[in-house]
This record gives C-alpha cells, structure tokens and sequence, in this order.
C-alpha cells in the first residue's frame, strides 16, 4: 500500500467512526503543528538511558527478586504456538516485547487488575493474562482501531481463547479508553505503557495512569528513548527508575 493510499483509507476510516472524531483532531494537530513534539529531547533521554540501562534479567532480578529462566520454559508451548500464529498472521503489526518483565511484574505484585495501552498482536497482553488467569485478574486493554489496512480482526492474535476470559478491550484512543477503563476499575497493581509514542500523549498518559497506581504497583513504559517525557515524569515526580535496554531499545520501570 503506498503512503498516499494508507493515509486517504486512514482518513476515510475515521469518518466512518465518529467516535473516533476527538482522536483525528488530536492527529492532524500532532502531525501539522506539533511534528516535532515525538522527539522532543531525544538526544538528552537516550544518553541517560544508556549510562543506566541494564538487562531484563537483571531488571527482573533486582527489582522483583526473582529468575527469568522459568518463564521461558514453563510456557515454551503456549509462546510457541503465539508466535506461528504472528508468522501466519495476514496483517504485520508489532512484535514480542520484554515479555519476562511484563509477566513478572504481575507476579511481583500478585496482581489482579493490570492496564495496558497498546495491543497489536497481544503479545504483552498474553504476558500478562498468563499470570492474571492465576488470580482470576482481569487485564484492561486500550487499542486504537487499525484504520488503515483491515487488521482489526487480528488484534490480540496471539493470546488464546481460554485466557481471553480474562481480558476487556476498549478500540479507542487512550484519551477516550483510559477513563472508560477508569470507570470500571479505579486501582491497578500494573501499568504498562505502549501507544502514542509522542511528548504529550506520552505526558498526559503517564499523569493519568501513575493516579490509578497502587502503592507497591509496577509502571512500565516502552520505547523510552523516542523523546524525553518518561525521563521528564521521573525527574518532576521524583521516581527513581530503572531502565531496560532491550533489542537496542530502552524500556523503563519502577516500583510506586
């Protein structure tokens, strides 16, 4: 599909959803007056990223006192088949993340309410509800809609029917998703972070979502080093961090 098409089938998409209408608002102003806010202070956050990064393992170990290695193993079956369902998959979309600090975080914190941003094939929401089924935790999902090729049917691919009992997903912006998600559930034990990659989506995101956090609760966030905001949130709220170097991008995290 070339850019041209992808944005005219982008655009008709969201006439079709007026529901959608406050979201195509925010894009043409992040896209025209605002396109340069995704990488507002990239420089600046990727040099401290890197002086502090440190391994998944690592992370998990010091963080949450626990060894990686079993999740790996004791779900080779279930992270096998996840993953030739994404290889026969018709439509491309994100792939697995750092899975271990995603599912660990969740049992860290025994979680049973865990709220996410950003689905694509569901392979973080799978990390997730493996440990959520445990507890018979519910996972809070917000995904946009994919507007621009017909991939809606496979959002959350990967995670298989008997967990999606488990699991709530609202199509919409963050800005529309996180209070309906709010209104059902106030408190959550995880948080992670992984849509509008921009300055002030990231910013206003963070602030919402650090609110609903509990005490004790894990904030994990993707895709730091593509503008200052999470480094910015940090240092305005006084948050020591640790940051995740992870297939050559940083993730960051913290105990609230």
């Amino acid at each position: 599909m070339s850019e041209i098409n992808r944005v005219l089938k982008t655009f008709l998409g969201y006439l079709k959803r007026p529901d959608l209408y406050p979201e195509l608002g925010r894009k043409i102003i992040k896209n025209t007056v605002n396109r340069g806010n995704a990488f507002k202070g990239k420089d600046k956050t990727n040099s401290w990223a890197s002086e502090r990064s440190v391994s998944q393992t690592e992370a998990v170990s010091r963080l949450f006192g626990l060894d990686i290695s079993e999740f790996r193993n004791g779900y080779a079956d279930v992270l096998k088949t996840a993953a030739q369902r994404e290889q026969d998959c018709p439509v491309k979309m994100g792939g697995p993340g750092a899975l271990e600090l995603i599912y660990y975080a969740c049992e860290f914190t025994q979680a049973k309410n865990v709220v996410e941003t950003g689905v694509a094939y569901g392979w973080s929401s799978l990390a997730s509800l493996l440990s959520l089924v445990k507890r018979n935790g519910i996972l809070y999902s917000s995904d946009m809609p994919y507007l621009a090729q017909d991939g809606d049917q496979y959002v959350g691919y990967v995670v298989p029917d008997n967990l999606k009992r488990s699991w709530k997903l609202f199509r919409f912006a963050d800005k529309e998703s996180l209070p309906k998600i709010f209104a059902e559930n106030s408190v959550f034990d995880v948080l992670h972070y992984d849509s509008d990659k921009s300055y002030n989506g990231r910013m206003w995101a963070y602030e919402a979502l650090y609110k609903h956090l509990k005490k004790g609760g894990v904030f994990i966030s993707d895709d730091i080093g593509d503008n200052s905001a999470y480094q910015d949130f940090c240092e305005k709220n006084n948050i020591d961090t640790t940051v995740v170097e992870y297939e050559g991008k940083y993730i960051g995290v913290f105990i609230k």
